[in-house]
């Protein structure tokens, strides 16, 4: 749905057109960024969805990030950043030695540059006044205190690299819009291209996901910005 739609809205019985609440989705043509748009539409929001494959947004680009949400005007009451790799079209690090410096780049730049050049655009297109909440997809391996296990370099460092974007993110944004929520956020294992070779998680559907990770974003404080949470709402350490 385009930005410009409206809603009905019923007053002193009669009917009144009202705005919309606007919704951004980046990474709308992934797996989790497609259910999470879809669920959007049916809360009631008018979503804008921004995807490489769908409009050409490379997130590791800053000219493509400036010239794609730049031509945004917003406001949007919500944000969903859905983007991510595992391991750039390789595989994840089971130890040390099996670090390669160029798929560690590679995975880093999209998972920890990317979200940071597109929240470099978010304070803009948010509301100057009232709620508003944005979500980064992040992931519990990148919980550094919750590492018992070792491995997969690559994609932990990334993950702990954008929570501290994030959280960064959140106290400056936080001086200008009071109420806006900024989180971090761990969607579980989903049913996507993403977690197809890892049949022995327990996964979820894009679905339920998505319905998870709005339901907490709906559930979080302005006092809860900068946080890392999980699909439940539970905080997780960093």
């Amino acid at each position: 749905m385009g930005a410009g739609q409206i809603q009905l809205e019923r007053s002193r019985g009669r009917s009144k057109l009202a705005p919309m609440k606007q919704a951004l989705v980046i990474g709308a043509s992934g797996g989790i960024g497609a259910a999470l748009a879809a669920e959007l539409e049916t809360r009631g929001y008018a979503v804008t969805g921004l995807s490489r494959s769908g409009d050409g947004l490379e997130v590791t680009d800053a000219a493509s990030v400036e010239r794609h949400l730049g031509a945004l005007d917003g406001p949007f009451e919500v944000i969903f950043v859905a983007i991510g790799t595992l391991a750039a079209n390789g595989a994840p690090e089971k130890s040390l030695a099996a670090i390669e410096a160029g798929q560690m780049a590679d995975v880093l730049a999209v998972n920890t540059i990317g979200p940071a050049l597109v929240l470099a655009h978010v304070e803009r297109l948010l509301p100057r006044a009232g709620r508003s909440a944005v979500g980064v997809l992040s992931a519990r391996v990148g919980s550094i205190g919750d590492n018992r296990m070792g491995g997969w370099y690559s994609y932990r460092a990334s993950k702990a690299a954008v929570n501290q974007v994030i959280h960064g993110a959140a106290i400056e944004i936080g001086r200008k819009r009071k109420e806006a929520v900024i989180a971090a956020l761990h969607p579980g294992t989903v049913e996507t291209a993403f977690t197809a070779g890892y049949t022995g998680h327990r996964k979820v559907s894009a679905q339920e996901a998505a319905r998870n990770l709005c339901d907490v974003m709906v559930g979080l404080e302005p006092s809860q910005s900068g946080g890392f949470y999980d699909y439940a709402g539970k905080e997780i350490p960093w």
